[in-house]
């Protein structure tokens, strides 16, 4: 494991696709394909699964250490891939050491809180992964795409747009930062797919009978808003992509190049912190030795 000097909330995973912390991450520049140089689709999908079995080895050691979780946020357009994407990296770990929770709209009884209340009840326990499918960033993409929302949310002070979305981001960050100093290790993931190939698994869905389900007419017309969100997105990444809780723009137009991209910040992330399985003080060892002595002898 890494030394323990090195150990810090500040640590992040490198990456190419690691979304700067100094504001010029631009989303015409960010890729949405593999580079040239990328492994050929077999040999990542091989990839994935060396990767993953790595997974379930350092989330066993995250259990026993028991001092760090690990919060994974993803947040895309539609048909990115984020099921997907969640279902390849925690297939063949250990479940008990994963929780997922997909975040839909407000319901009443969320309303009633602010508007990271919600996410908060759900964090994950020291020693476990958590996964949140979408986030408290709607609040600050969809919400921010949309604002007659705001009307449901009853809030006392109605500051002007830009106002409001500059609070949210900072109260996002201070949020965030709170978590990393108790332990909380984020990581966010912005599936960056293409409009190009958005539509096309749009057609997909369309066309098959039984991806029918995952199709609604809502979807279009929030496609019809294509460049609000990615305006909403830069704006979100840039404000608050830190040393303590990164983006990474994660391309999204090959499914397995991207799969293989968030198990390697992932493990890599843990491979960075310092972990160790517990070992017994010396008079509890000593017991242990006698006891096996004990077993020994009857088998």
């Amino acid at each position: 494991m890494a030394d323990p000097k090195s150990a810090s909330y500040y640590l992040s995973p490198t990456s190419p696709y690691r979304v700067p912390f100094d504001g010029s991450f631009k989303v015409a520049r960010a890729p949405t394909g593999p580079p040239d140089d990328a492994p050929e689709r077999k040999q990542r999908k091989k990839q994935l699964k060396k990767t993953v079995d790595q997974l379930d080895e350092l989330q066993r050691l995250l259990y026993a250490d028991d001092r760090y979780s690990v919060l994974c946020v993803f947040q895309a357009m539609d048909a990115a891939g984020k099921d997907s994407t969640i279902r390849a990296v925690t297939t063949g770990v250990n479940p008990a050491g994963f929780q997922v929770f997909s975040f839909k709209t407000p319901s009443k009884g969320e309303l009633d809180h602010d508007f990271l209340w919600r996410s908060t009840v759900r964090l994950p326990e020291r020693g476990r992964i958590g996964i949140f499918n979408r986030s408290y960033y709607e609040e600050v993409l969809v919400v921010r795409v949309h604002p007659e929302f705001l009307d449901g949310q009853r809030l006392p002070h109605r500051p002007d747009d830009d106002s409001l979305w500059a609070e949210r981001y900072a109260s996002i960050r201070d949020h965030e930062h709170h978590l990393a100093r108790n332990g909380t290790v984020i990581l966010k993931f912005w599936l960056n797919v293409s409009r190009e190939e958005q539509a096309h698994r749009f057609v997909r869905r369309i066309d098959q009978p039984d991806k029918n389900w995952k199709f609604s007419s809502g979807d279009i017309m929030e496609r019809r808003r294509w460049d609000d969100y990615m305006h909403a997105y830069q704006d979100a990444l840039n404000a608050t992509s830190r040393p303590w809780a990164p983006w990474y723009a994660v391309p999204a137009d090959d499914k397995p190049f991207m799969r293989w991209c968030v198990a390697q910040i992932i493990r890599d992330q843990l491979l960075a912190l310092d972990m160790r399985y517990p070992s017994l003080p010396d008079d509890e060892r000593a017991k242990v030795v006698e006891l096996r002595r004990e077993l020994e002898s009857e088998s």
